[in-house]
């Protein structure tokens, strides 16, 4: 329980300190859950829309829990969460989850997976937290008094040239189906930058831009509960969000504004060198 008493004991005076200390409390536990069964051999797992979109029996459960939690301490909030139909908010409040981000990494025995909560208000994200159980890393945003790891406050990268970058990216589910698959980006962001990294989590590559340990991270075709949250702590980091499509859900780049040109240069118009 340190980290998380460290944590709450960072919490900023807000109007909002008390419901970021429910969603980090909620969001801990949420991770115990997950370790209990991380790594188990009899781990029960499914696809949902194709053989690269995984659900597991843990996922479910992690949901399970968590909208119960929101519901005990704000029975009018409304929720929207990865595997389980919304339930409409009764005024202006609603909790944004994605229970299990990662869960390839996760159903594989790999150690970066988190949970990830968004709380809205008349659809702007006031609270943001990611928390990777198996890291100990705890990842926070309230809107208009900054971002925090693990109880200390963080800033994006200042970088200016993109041969010193190290970048994230993803790949979209529909990436066999979809010719706008972000390879072509891959293959020209690639060459420009002195590292791409992909790690399978967006919610946990936007809270590392907020950090600093990513300079930079794009991805096409996310979906609410994959950045509600992050794109948070990356603007209340000093970063900034930059929307690439208009027709690939949340196709987004989360950068300080020192690399945002050259690297929405290479996005916007991919064009592979011969």
């Amino acid at each position: 329980m340190e980290l998380f008493e460290m944590c709450i004991q960072s919490v900023p005076e807000s109007e909002y300190s008390g419901i970021v200390k429910e969603a980090l409390k909620i969001a801990y536990e949420a991770g115990e859950i997950m370790l209990e069964y991380f790594r188990a051999k009899s781990l029960e797992s499914e696809v949902k829309s194709n053989s690269s979109d995984v659900v597991t029996e843990v996922d479910r459960n992690v949901e399970t829990f968590v909208r119960k939690a929101i519901k005990d301490l704000h029975p009018a909030h409304g929720i929207i969460s990865e595997e389980s139909q919304p339930i409409p908010s009764k005024g202006d409040w609603c909790w944004v989850v994605d229970p299990l981000d990662g869960t390839t990494n996760f159903s594989q025995g790999l150690p970066v997976f988190n949970i990830s909560i968004g709380i809205e208000k008349n659809g702007e994200t006031m609270v943001g937290v990611v928390y990777a159980p198996y890291l100990r890393e705890m990842f926070f945003a309230v809107k208009g008094c900054g971002a925090f790891f693990n109880g200390k406050q963080i800033h994006v990268s200042q970088k200016k040239n993109l041969e010193t970058a190290v970048v994230a990216t993803g790949l979209p589910y529909d990436k066999k189906d979809n010719p706008d698959n972000n390879l072509k980006e891959v293959a020209c962001v690639a060459p420009e930058v002195r590292g791409l990294r992909r790690l399978g989590s967006a919610a946990l590559d936007m809270a590392y831009v907020a950090a600093g340990f990513f300079d930079a991270y794009w991805e096409l075709d996310l979906k609410q509960w994959d950045v509600s949250a992050g794109m948070l702590l990356v603007r209340e980091a000093g970063g900034d969000i930059f929307h690439l499509r208009r027709n690939r859900n949340y196709s987004i780049l989360a950068c300080a504004q020192t690399l945002a040109s050259p690297l929405l240069e290479i996005l916007l118009t991919p064009t592979i060198k011969s």
